[in-house]
């Protein structure tokens, strides 16, 4: 009996810990979001080598059209959730549905080149088998009418 316990709870623990801490690393600096990590669970449009980057979005509309369009089009994925709206920057927390793995998605939208640099980032783990990048592409095709 108390084997059982034991188990469900390291299993309950082990799950939790896969949500990481808040990394320290996120935000919009003079235009500017973080680098990604060397590892391969993480996409940027400001990124230099190709492994990382994707491209940032473009919009016409004036800011805040675009970021209550940006605000929306998270808002219908699952799993996330809006952590920091700012006038010019976004930060949205995905949550896997299963072990409940956590993303970290920016977006810093640059008014006078008239796009939105995004970074996607994984807390924790070596790879995503790509979900960051398909996350990215899939609010890009939910903005395309910007």
């Amino acid at each position: 009996m108390y084997l059982k316990i034991l188990s469900a709870l390291i299993v309950v623990l082990a799950l939790s810990s896969c949500s990481g801490r808040r990394p320290v690393d996120l935000g919009c600096i003079d235009g500017k979001l973080f680098p990604c990590p060397d590892s391969p669970n993480c996409v940027s449009s400001q990124s230099s080598d190709e492994a990382h980057y994707v491209k940032p979005f473009t919009f016409k509309g004036t800011v805040p059209e675009t970021r209550a369009a940006l605000l929306s089009a998270i808002g219908e994925l699952a799993h996330s959730e809006i952590v920091t709206v700012e006038p010019h920057y976004v930060h949205a927390r995905f949550t896997s549905r299963w072990l409940r793995f956590v993303d970290d998605v920016e977006f810093c939208l640059d008014e006078n080149a008239r796009v939105i640099n995004v970074r996607s980032a994984s807390r924790t783990g070596y790879y995503d088998f790509g979900v960051n990048r398909k996350r990215i592409e899939t609010i890009r095709a939910m903005l395309r009418d910007l």
